[in-house]
């Protein structure tokens, strides 16, 4: 007989998945510390952070200057990445301004098969994400995740975009995610992706068992130290699972930003998988064609093929 200490896998798979869901989401339901202060404030304090970080961002391991932190949290889990960018600011700021740019964007995520814009009620942005568990599940199976849209800045040298949402699937809640970008100069900015949730006692207990079983080679991006033949030894357990999917939706904002305006979605899918590709051991899932076709399907059954 299962117990509340040992699950019957079916359980198991559905709270495990509905983690991934959650890691995978956007969403904001508390404003950030920049929605509420001015925005020179707000760019001063992104510069004076850019600065801090100058040096570690300058030998960072990822052959370019970003930085991946990641925390467990009281109630959840929380991932943040840095990153100097050569984009300038007016083009971040008209590529990310509207929701519709960021269902584009979104729908590059492996696991995310469908988004909509649209308003509220009340007349806010939102974007409703269609989100499956694994990559190979049907579009029917998706969780739908409405999103509030927000620009909560949007100034010559400094923008702050947010999304939000009060919860998510099977006992997943309080969703924050920031973007924040400040002008270096005319030719580069520097960028903060962040995002965290809470999730109850049920569903840590779930993430728990999934990483100590189904899990369990799965690694971040921090080095821990080194394996036995000297190479590194990464992470694991909840704070890799959320670097992961940090990284991933880091590489689609990189993607789409290092695109061209109104370039085919087949030529942003090969983009972003080839930079996914760059990271194997902890991004690999699928193989590129299988990737493309169910982009192309998705496509094909909403009616965007371009």
């Amino acid at each position: 007989m299962s117990t509340l200490f040992s699950p019957p896998v079916s359980w198991l798979r559905a709270l495990a998945g509905a983690v991934l869901l959650a890691a995978s989401s956007y969403a904001v339901t508390a404003p950030s510390e920049s929605s509420s202060a001015p925005a020179s404030a707000s760019a001063e304090a992104l510069r004076t952070t850019h600065q801090r970080m100058k040096a570690k961002l300058e030998r960072s391991g990822f052959g370019r200057p970003v930085q991946l932190d990641s925390l467990e949290t009281p109630g959840g889990l929380q991932g943040d990445i840095y990153a100097v960018v050569d984009h300038p600011l007016p083009e971040i700021s008209a590529a990310l301004k509207e929701s519709s740019q960021w269902c584009e964007l979104l729908r590059l995520h492996v696991n995310n098969r469908r988004c909509r814009a649209g308003t509220t009620p009340q007349g806010q942005d939102m974007l409703t994400l269609f989100v499956v568990r694994r990559y190979d599940k049907p579009v029917e199976q998706a969780f739908q995740l409405p999103f509030i849209y927000r620009v909560a800045n949007a100034t010559p040298d400094y923008l702050s975009v947010e999304m939000n949402a009060a919860s998510g699937p099977l006992g997943t809640s309080n969703y924050r995610v920031t973007l924040e970008a400040v002008a270096l100069d005319e030719r580069r900015s520097f960028l903060h992706f962040g995002y965290s949730y809470d999730h109850n006692m049920m569903v840590r207990m779930a993430t728990q068992a999934y990483l100590a079983t189904f899990g369990r080679n799965k690694v971040g991006f921090t080095v821990v130290g080194k394996e036995s033949d000297g190479q590194p030894d990464y992470i694991r357990g909840a704070r890799g699972l959320v670097e992961r999917n940090a990284m991933r939706y880091f590489l689609t904002l990189d993607t789409y930003l290092s695109s061209e305006a109104g370039a085919p979605a087949e030529r942003r899918e090969r983009s972003w998988f080839a930079a996914a590709e760059q990271y194997p051991r902890q991004l690999h899932e699928i193989e590129l064609e299988t990737y493309l076709a169910i982009k192309r399907e998705d496509r094909e059954r909403d009616g965007t093929k371009r």
